[in-house]
């Protein structure tokens, strides 16, 4: 497709307010580390969700949610629904912990909570592996996804695709730093949602479709519609939901759905003027993400089932595809090209602002662990503040670079998304844990991560060249949850605790609470310390997951209540939505039980 001078326009116009933006702000943004990493920790809560939300809403996204209903349907989306638990825990009960801990990146945690040369290690280690090695694999299956656009919408090639979109956002990303990120993902929300929303309605009134009606009964579409899995096919039911809602929510580690919090979503966390803005924005964060957003995604991922029912259509479609980027992730980007021009010029723009939304904070957010935990930790630890924010700018390039290099071999979003959650399998129960036991040292950490690569690495590789019988996805993930489990927790036990002074400052600090503690505050006041300051005041978790349990329902309700009115079945819509309505004032009457901090 060729854009024509009205559509360059309105993709020109974006790029250079992106830019604007950047320069706007990069006075601010680099007056330190802080600012240009947590925007000085006074950001409303509005502004971090939205953040959030548009970090999420990527090229890959809708890309992969079409991939996973052309192959398992709408119910085949609960492999991601499913977070919405994390995220929900997160917010209740995490949100006002990682405020109260005042670090700079949730990797700097490690030695707030830890001793030792191990939570040194813990903490260099992961800084690079997080902010470097997994980080790159995130940003290169989004711009994977960016490659297939420009393949299909523009006739470009993939190297041109990342030279153009990558360095409009690297520009403004080491220009303004975390605050430029925030005031670019305030406009590129609704520029991507708008997008989103155009592409759903003219995909639907394209003539083989033939309007809503006829999508919804045609027979091809129709075995895909169910929201929930057939339980009568007890493998896939497993694979797509009760796996997921059983173990993957609080199991597995995915950036912006980290049990426990963390990554992007605890930068957010730490950015916000106080506990109460750090729990808001993450909970209008869950409220889009899993609510609002996926159905225009999900219509038009029906709609490509009868435009190109299968890969020989898309390959006949759009032959300059080559045949390693050809996968049903495709398909989305295939049915934005019937676009007429004008409109084409508003989505594209809207898909260039979902890969500039995520990349730009996956840029700052990996730059502020290279700087602040390996830069500043370990090599250069009088480094000035001028001096941080210079090294920022330069691995914010650099990441880039890389990423862009490794996004030109990957071939689809799906084969990333499982690579990354077998990677993290077994490692969210720890996560979940460090706060509210005080036996979890770093040691349990190192052993997390040794346990779940090596499970990945073994069911990737070593399994497949042994030729012993081919697993199921959802089988290796648990067995890879299992094995790693039983490890840390084993080491836990038999290897020594972080120390006595480190662990009292945390809990000084932290006020966690819970029967976790109990043990080791007992033994403390034994020893002489000072504990007046120690003694719980109410545990809030129970009143924490009551809140979880109704914010679940409520953001599950206007899912389920939207999707019915899409299919037309009005009566399942009110009632969906009177549950959701009645979770969301239970949720309101929970929330002031829950100890919550208004002072910066």
């Amino acid at each position: 497709m060729l854009l024509n001078t009205g559509d360059l326009m309105i993709i020109i116009a974006f790029f250079i307010l992106s830019l604007i933006i950047g320069l706007v702000v990069m006075k601010r943004a680099g007056k330190n580390s802080e600012e240009y990493f947590a925007g000085g920790k006074t950001m409303p809560w509005w502004l971090l969700g939205i953040s959030l939300v548009a970090t999420t809403f990527s090229t890959d996204t809708p890309n992969l949610v079409t991939d996973i209903v052309r192959n398992g349907g709408v119910a085949g989306n609960w492999v991601w629904f499913a977070f919405l638990l994390t995220g929900m825990v997160t917010v209740f009960i995490y949100a006002k912990l990682w405020k109260r801990s005042n670090v700079l990146t949730d990797i700097e945690f490690y030695e707030l909570r830890y001793s030792g040369k191990t939570a040194a290690f813990l903490r260099g280690f992961r800084a690079i592996y997080l902010g470097v090695f997994f980080n790159v694999m995130v940003m290169a299956t989004v711009s994977l996804a960016a490659i297939k656009i420009g393949s299909v919408l523009l006739n470009i090639s993939p190297v041109k695709t990342i030279l153009i979109a990558g360095t409009i956002t690297v520009i403004y990303s080491m220009m303004g730093g975390f605050m430029s990120v925030l005031l670019t993902d305030l406009f590129q929300f609704f520029v991507a949602m708008a997008g989103s929303v155009i592409v759903a309605v003219f995909a639907v009134g394209l003539p083989q479709v033939g309007g809503l009606s006829n999508l919804l009964s045609n027979p091809a579409v129709k075995p895909k519609l169910s929201i929930l899995p057939d339980f009568s096919n007890m493998d896939a039911a497993l694979a797509i939901f009760i796996i997921p809602l059983a173990v993957q929510w609080w199991a597995a580690w995915y950036p912006g759905a980290e049990p426990g919090g963390g990554g992007y979503v605890a930068q957010r966390m730490f950015a916000a003027k106080n506990e109460k803005h750090s729990i808001g924005a993450t909970l209008l964060f869950n409220f889009a993400h899993y609510a609002l957003r996926p159905w225009p995604w999900i219509i038009v991922a029906l709609a490509s089932i009868v435009v190109f029912p299968d890969l020989i259509a898309l390959k006949k479609a759009f032959p300059q595809i080559p045949m390693d980027k050809l996968g049903h992730d495709l398909a989305y980007p295939a049915m934005i090209s019937f676009l007429p021009h004008g409109l084409i010029g508003i989505v594209v723009a809207s898909l260039a602002a979902a890969y500039m939304s995520t990349i730009s904070t996956h840029l700052n957010w990996g730059s502020s662990y290279v700087v602040n935990d390996f830069y500043k930790r370990f090599i250069r630890k009088d480094a000035t503040e001028k001096e941080m924010v210079k090294i920022g700018r330069i691995s914010t390039l650099c990441l880039m670079i890389i990423s862009g290099f490794l996004a030109l071999v990957l071939q689809n979003a799906l084969q990333a998304f499982k690579i990354l959650l077998q990677i993290g399998a077994g490692t969210g129960l720890l996560f979940i844990l460090r706060w509210f036991w005080w036996r979890i040292s770093a040691i349990s950490e190192i052993t997390a991560m040794i346990a779940s690569f090596s499970a990945a690495i073994y069911f990737e590789i070593i399994h497949k060249k042994l030729g012993f019988t081919p697993l199921k996805d959802w089988q290796v993930f648990l067995f890879g949850v299992i094995f790693t489990t039983v490890c840390w927790v084993t080491v836990t036990f038999f290897t020594r605790p972080t120390d006595t002074p480190t662990l009292v400052k945390f809990y000084r600090l932290i006020k966690p609470g819970g029967p976790g503690w109990k043990k080791f505050l007992s033994r403390v006041s034994n020893e002489g310390y000072d504990t007046a300051d120690l003694k719980e005041t109410g545990w809030d978790v129970p009143a924490g997951l009551l809140c979880v349990f109704l914010g679940c329902i409520a953001i599950w309700g206007a899912l389920f209540a939207i999707g019915s009115w899409i299919y037309s079945n009005p009566t399942a819509a009110i009632l969906c939505f009177l549950a959701s309505i009645s979770a969301s004032f239970g949720l309101f009457k929970g929330w002031k039980h829950l100890k919550i901090s208004i002072s910066k």
